[in-house]
């Protein structure tokens, strides 16, 4: 059976896995979504999870992207270097078994001047967006999640990226930091969170600020949630530094609704536009751009 006549495409990431089977019309057939991340998988056993989609799925040709391909999956797929774009990731999709049946996707390196940075599952996002007609070719696109993720399309590639921890440290600061007590809510896009924003944005000092949240708790002078204007330093320094990678208006996001609430807020305070984008119509559409070019 070839590739155009269905296939199986698998978002794999550390915590979860999520499996579609495409018909040869390009629709969803059947799919589902599990808890066997990476971190689920005894060693050697990614061979027998495989198995597993398979038999919910049927017998047909497997494309696997994400953590899956990392030194920590089931085999390491090599980084393709930026600038890159989809033919440069078909050319190094390392093939786990014979007859080019199951593949997995490389992730994108940058080096050099701008910097060392890494995604993983990303990537296919970004080009099924423009296969699908949801970003231009030139464009400016952000990953809202733990590792925030800011990419500059040039001319359909990946021309270079920016990677942010806001996610990881803003959980660290609620479960570690001197800030715990104070950032037990959750964050919203309310007014204390406009006003973190507005601070980070205008160049304040990030650890600064930070610890401000602390000084204000204990004089008396907190105002609004601690956990949102927290956020809002977080995101709003996150922003300012994406935004510096150039690109097109409006900003593409691609993340959870509620994330992207978050940073649509922020970006607005910065003058600037935003879109939302299904990350699951862009997998796919992603997906089914690397099977044509097979």
């Amino acid at each position: 059976m070839s590739w155009g006549d269905g296939y199986i495409a698998v978002d794999w990431g550390t915590t979860n896995r999520r499996a579609y089977r495409i018909g040869g019309d390009a629709a969803i057939v059947d799919s589902f979504a599990d808890d066997r991340g990476l971190l689920a998988v005894p060693t050697g056993g990614f061979e027998a999870a495989a198995a597993e989609i398979r038999d919910r799925l049927g017998d047909l040709p497997m494309l696997l992207a994400g953590m899956v391909g990392s030194n920590r999956g089931w085999r390491e797929a090599p980084y393709a270097p930026c600038p890159v774009g989809p033919a440069d990731l078909v050319t190094r999709i390392v093939w786990v078994e014979p007859g080019r049946r199951t593949g997995i996707v490389p992730g994108v390196a940058q080096t050099g001047a701008a910097g060392a940075d890494v995604m993983r599952g990303e990537e296919v996002q970004l080009f099924g967006a423009i296969a699908a007609g949801l970003v231009p070719r030139d464009a400016l696109i952000c990953h809202p999640g733990t590792h925030a993720k800011w990419v500059q399309l040039i001319d359909g590639k990946i021309a270079r990226f920016r990677t942010m921890m806001t996610g990881e440290l803003f959980g660290l600061l609620k479960a570690h930091s001197i800030l715990a007590p104070q950032l037990a809510g959750e964050a919203a896009p309310d007014a204390a969170f406009g006003a973190g924003t507005a601070e980070a944005l205008r160049g304040a000092e990030l650890l600064s600020s930070l610890f401000g949240i602390r000084a204000r708790h204990v004089l008396g002078e907190e105002e609004g949630s601690a956990s949102s204007y927290a956020s809002g330093l977080l995101i709003g320094t996150d922003v300012r530094s994406g935004l510096a990678l150039g690109g097109g208006d409006p900003v593409a996001l691609i993340g959870r609704p509620d994330l992207c609430r978050l940073y649509a807020t922020a970006i607005a305070e910065a003058g600037r536009r935003t879109i939302e984008i299904d990350g699951t119509e862009a997998f796919l559409a992603g997906i089914r751009t690397l099977t044509e070019l097979l």
